[in-house]
């Protein structure tokens, strides 16, 4: 895949511009850089940031370096996971002397697979077309989705598609993966799931295959424990007023976020609901939005990849007394 082919339209572009907006100058970290357009429209938007711009996905940060060109020199692009958030903000330091060091401005995360990734047959995303059981977001890595399909043991399999996709039907998934290995690709991977779901409930939902193929993926790239990392680091890096803004596509990750959120918005309170804290906690954020902001039925129709976000935010507050 060559960068340009690496068109991605951003999701819920201007709400993620107007939130980061209002953070004070600095540095502003996108862990899940992409091809790069959440970051050049808060670039152009906020002149007082300098951009880290992070991600494992070699053809991302190529796509998102012509992106970006026009803020070169207050670009910094480093190949990494988020879950190495904290390393990769301490190993580099601000282009320009007179940034803020002393934390971040802005922290974008931007969950899920993009549009390239899963339209390209070659990185194996996809259960609509044959491409090889690959599925990694960093392909320097050696572990894919092959190790998964065809050497997991049936508990094993049956664990990762239950925890990871809330699929109902992942024993009888785990149990046709292993009885028709060696599975070749990734069509012939959708088929064998899509024969083990009854056929009544293959009729509603989408395709059958979307929620294995979505647990085999977060299986690979380890996702929800990039995701605990990178929230956790986020919240520490960020200076007063900063802000951490997340968009999430499926109900694990949005609910890891809410909760991580909440816990630090209340300090990690555990007196009873409804009366005065008497326990000491300290908030270190408040929350921007008691929910999630969705996208609009126009988007939507624009970019049916939208229909699914939730967008959460939080803003870092001063530091306790």
């Amino acid at each position: 895949m060559d960068d340009e082919s690496f068109h991605h339209v951003p999701v819920l572009l201007d709400r993620v511009v107007e939130l980061l907006a209002a953070v004070p100058d600095g540095r502003f970290v996108d862990a899940t850089l992409g091809g790069g357009g959440h970051a050049a429209a808060v670039l152009a938007a906020h002149p007082g940031l300098e951009l880290l711009g992070i991600d494992r996905d070699e053809a991302a940060l190529a796509a998102a370096a012509v992106r970006l060109a026009p803020f070169s020199d207050r670009t910094q692009l480093v190949r990494a996971s988020a879950g190495d958030l904290l390393e990769v903000v301490g190993d580099h330091p601000p282009v320009h002397r007179s940034t803020n060091r002393k934390g971040v401005s802005a922290v974008l995360l931007d969950l899920g697979v993009s549009s390239p990734q899963l339209d390209h047959a070659d990185r194996g995303f996809s259960y609509r077309s044959a491409g090889p059981l690959d599925m990694r977001m960093d392909r320097s890595q050696g572990f894919t989705a092959d190790d998964v399909v065809n050497h997991y043991d049936y508990a094993a399999l049956a664990r990762i598609i239950r925890d990871n996709s809330d699929e109902r039907f992942a024993s009888r998934i785990a149990r046709a993966i292993v009885a028709a290995r060696p599975i070749e690709d990734s069509a012939h991977l959708a088929r064998v799931v899509r024969d083990a779901i009854p056929a009544a409930a293959r009729r509603t939902g989408g395709h059958p295959a979307k929620r294995t193929f979505q647990a085999i993926r977060m299986e690979v790239n380890a996702e929800l424990d990039q995701l605990a990392a990178a929230l956790d680091d986020a919240v520490a890096l960020l200076q007063p007023g900063g802000r951490l803004a997340v968009l999430a596509y499926h109900s694990l990750e949005d609910r890891m976020v809410k909760d991580r959120f909440a816990d630090a918005a209340s300090g990690g309170c555990e007196c009873p609901v409804g009366l005065p804290c008497v326990c000491g906690a300290e908030p270190t954020v408040r929350l921007l939005r008691r929910g999630a902001w969705k996208a609009s039925a126009e988007e939507v129709a624009v970019n049916r990849r939208a229909e699914s976000v939730r967008l959460r935010a939080v803003e870092r507050l001063g530091e306790p007394a």
